[in-house]
């Protein structure tokens, strides 16, 4: 597992829910202890059985949660310098649970749709310009030096995750 000094943070917001539906802040501002200025949004939608990832970048926080349906979500240590490097952590996200993870920069992530559907939401920070597919590094999910434990053994992948390499 990810050590606390790790900077990966899951938690569970306050919510409010009564016969109508419910309702939960995923991000507020006041409690910002990392200084982060959040600036850009993404939502995912995917079928069952879909992984995105492993990916990640040098600049960006990402803040993420499962609006609808549920995922398996794996953070993985990328920092080449770090006691935890390639260490992981799983957290299984869903819109009954309500957890939230903070993703840090220099650590890779990846998702699997475990439900029919499932919806992802994700704030990202970062400076300058985006960090696109071009900035982003990506290593295959099944990489055997990180050794995850993912629930299926033959996921549907993007042309990405089919193609990009394992840590050498």
């Amino acid at each position: 597992m990810l050590s606390k000094d790790s900077l990966v943070f899951d938690y569970c917001p306050d919510f409010f829910e009564d016969e109508r539906g419910h309702l939960f802040t995923i991000w507020d501002d006041s409690k910002n202890q990392f200084g982060i200025d959040f600036n850009h949004d993404k939502v995912a939608k995917s079928k069952k059985n879909v992984l995105r990832g492993l990916h990640g970048d040098p600049k960006s926080w990402k803040l993420i949660t499962c609006l609808s349906g549920e995922i398996f979500f794996v953070v993985v240590d990328y920092r080449k310098e770090s006691d935890t490097y390639l260490k992981h952590q799983t957290f299984l996200l869903n819109d009954k649970n309500k957890k939230i993870v903070l993703v840090p920069p220099n650590f890779l992530n990846g998702h699997l749709v475990l439900s029919d559907d499932a919806v992802f939401f994700y704030k990202w920070s970062y400076v300058g310009e985006y960090p696109d597919v071009n900035s982003q590094f990506s290593i295959k999910w099944d990489d055997p030096k990180i050794n995850i434990k993912w629930p299926i053994s033959n996921p549907i992948l993007s042309d990405r995750d089919l193609n990009c390499n394992y840590i050498s």
